[in-house]
């Protein structure tokens, strides 16, 4: 990349889109001054100008939620960056894996695919992440966290267990919920000690690159 060609705006800033280099998803948008820019890539991680504090932001300084930068790349008209990532840990400070996790408009058919692909995992990830930020009163989520490591663990065992009774009984409805209830009880855990789900995808991924069949574990 040719510095010189980033053209900057009137306070001396550019939009940088933050994505995520192994899922694509667009994690955030921030703006970066040349300074902030050169930093980043002597660092190999983002660092921002903050517009709110007149200064510069080492993203994850204090949070531990750094991210690792991988590539940066600039448009045709060189006043706007993408720059992806690999990031430790989410990128909303809500803790959110994304600041983009609301949505305004999603027609049906969109919809309908959206939930029959891993990008609902994703939702169900963000969402047990907002749990985690904003611990609402009420919440079954809440709940679980408040009572720490030891109970999640004990709902993903009961969980496992109720799956595989449900299957010997050949039972398919039941095994659909209890599937379920397993699915959202992990990825509490996985929330829990701060591992995305993205790192699950990578292992899943990388045993079935070329391989019809996972390796064996054990």
């Amino acid at each position: 990349m040719n510095l010189e060609t980033i053209k900057y705006d009137e306070k001396g800033l550019v939009p940088a889109i933050v994505q995520d280099a192994r899922s694509k998803e667009v994690l955030t948008l921030a703006y970066m001054n040349e300074e902030s820019l050169k930093m980043s890539i002597e660092k190999g991680e983002t660092v921002f100008f903050s517009r709110s504090r007149q200064e510069l932001w080492h993203k994850g300084e204090t949070s531990g939620n750094t991210q690792k930068i991988i590539e940066i790349k600039y448009d045709c008209d060189q006043d706007a960056l993408v720059v992806a990532v690999v990031p430790a840990g989410p990128a909303c400070h809500t803790g959110a894996t994304s600041c983009f996790s609301e949505s305004i408009h999603l027609n049906g058919e969109a919809r309908q695919a959206l939930e029959t692909n891993v990008m609902f995992l994703t939702e169900l990830e963000q969402l047990i992440a907002k749990r985690k930020a904003e611990m609402p009163e009420g919440s079954y989520t809440t709940y679980l966290f408040e009572k720490g490591v030891d109970k999640i663990l004990k709902k993903v065992g009961e969980e496992a267990a109720e799956v595989i009774i449900a299957a010997k009984n050949r039972d398919a409805e039941e095994l659909s919920m209890e599937s379920a209830d397993l699915l959202y009880h992990l990825f509490v855990l996985l929330q829990e000690q701060e591992l995305p789900f993205q790192a699950v995808l990578d292992v899943l991924k990388a045993r079935h690159s070329d391989k019809d069949e996972p390796k064996e574990t054990e």
